[in-house]
C-alpha cells in the first residue's frame, strides 16, 4: 500500500502529468484539495473509488483516511494543486505517514509560478541580466522567518515570485519600495491556466491600485522582476555559433 502525493498542476486539468493521471484512475482511494483541484481531474477516478474532499478536513482526519486505507491494503491518490515541493503541506502529512510506517511517494506537478510565466509568455531568467528565481511569500497570518523578509530578498534583484500574497499587495509594495524604484516592473496572474485567468502588468507604483480595481484578492501569482520589461539582453551561449559544448562544436570563431 502506498500514498501517492500527486501535483495536479495549477488549474488546467490537462496539466497533470500522465503518471499522476494514471494513478488517479487506478487508486481505490482518492483524496483531493477540493477548493483548488479541478473536478475534471477527479472525474478520472474509477467508479468504485472512495473519494474524499480534504478542503474541510484537518490533519488528524486526513491521517485517519490513510490509516484506514493502509488497513485495507488500498493505495491512495492524494491530489493537491501545483507542485508538492512548494507550500503543499507535504512535510506534515509525510511525517505522520513515516510515524505510522506507511509508504509514500511524490509525483511532481506544474507549479503556478511556471503557469504564470507561460501565461505571460515570459522567460523568468535572461542571459547576463538575471539568472535566479526566488519563490517566496509575504509575511501575514503565516509568518515568514526574519531573514527571509522581502527587503532582504529584493536586494538580490532576482526574479521574485510571490505565492499567497495577493491580499497583502500594499504591504508587499511598501517593503519592496525600500529597495526598488517606483517604476520596477510587476505582473500579476490570477488563476493561471484556468479559463477565467486574468493578467495585470504594471509597476510598484501602480499594481496595488490595479489589483484593487480588478478585485484580485486571492489565487494570484505576483511576479516582480526587471526581466518583465527588458528587451536589451544578450543571446544565450546555448545556440551561439562561437560556443562549443558537448553536443556541438563552434562553427565560427569570435571576432570573425
Amino acid at each position: 500500500m502506498t500514498v501517492y502525493f500527486i501535483g495536479a498542476g495549477p488549474g488546467d486539468p490537462d496539466l497533470i502529468t500522465v503518471k499522476g493521471a494514471k494513478l488517479v484512475e487506478r487508486c481505490p482511494v482518492v483524496m483531493y484539495a477540493g477548493s483548488l483541484v479541478p473536478k475534471a481531474v477527479i472525474e478520472r477516478a474509477r467508479d468504485d473509488a472512495k473519494i474524499y474532499n480534504s478542503a474541510d478536513m484537518d490533519l488528524d482526519q486526513i491521517t485517519e483516511v490513510y490509516q484506514t486505507a493502509f488497513a485495507n491494503n488500498q493505495d491512495v491518490a492524494r491530489v493537491q494543486t501545483g507542485d508538492l515541493s512548494i507550500y503543499s503541506s507535504l512535510a506534515e502529512q509525510s511525517r505522520r505517514l513515516d510515524q505510522l510506517g506507511i509508504d509514500w511517494q511524490v509525483i511532481p506537478g506544474v507549479s503556478s509560478f511556471q503557469a504564470s510565466a507561460a501565461a505571460l509568455g515570459q522567460e523568468l531568467t535572461l542571459p547576463e541580466k538575471c539568472q535566479t528565481i526566488i519563490l517566496s511569500r509575504a509575511s501575514g497570518r503565516t509568518p515568514v522567518p526574519d531573514k527571509e523578509n522581502l527587503k532582504s530578498l529584493a536586494s538580490h534583484e532576482a526574479t521574485l515570485c510571490l505565492f499567497l500574497s495577493a491580499s497583502l499587495i500594499r504591504k508587499v509594495v511598501r517593503e519592496l519600495l525600500d529597495v526598488y524604484p517606483e517604476n520596477w516592473p510587476v505582473a500579476v496572474v490570477e488563476k493561471a491556466s484556468h479559463p477565467e485567468q486574468r493578467i495585470l502588468r504594471g509597476t510598484l507604483a501602480t499594481i496595488g491600485d490595479q489589483m484593487e480595481q480588478a478585485g484580485i484578492k486571492a489565487t494570484a501569482m505576483i511576479i516582480v522582476s526587471k526581466v518583465l520589461d527588458m528587451q536589451d539582453f544578450n543571446d544565450s551561449k546555448l545556440y551561439d555559433p562561437t560556443f562549443s559544448h558537448a553536443c556541438r562544436k563552434a562553427r565560427v570563431t569570435e571576432g570573425e
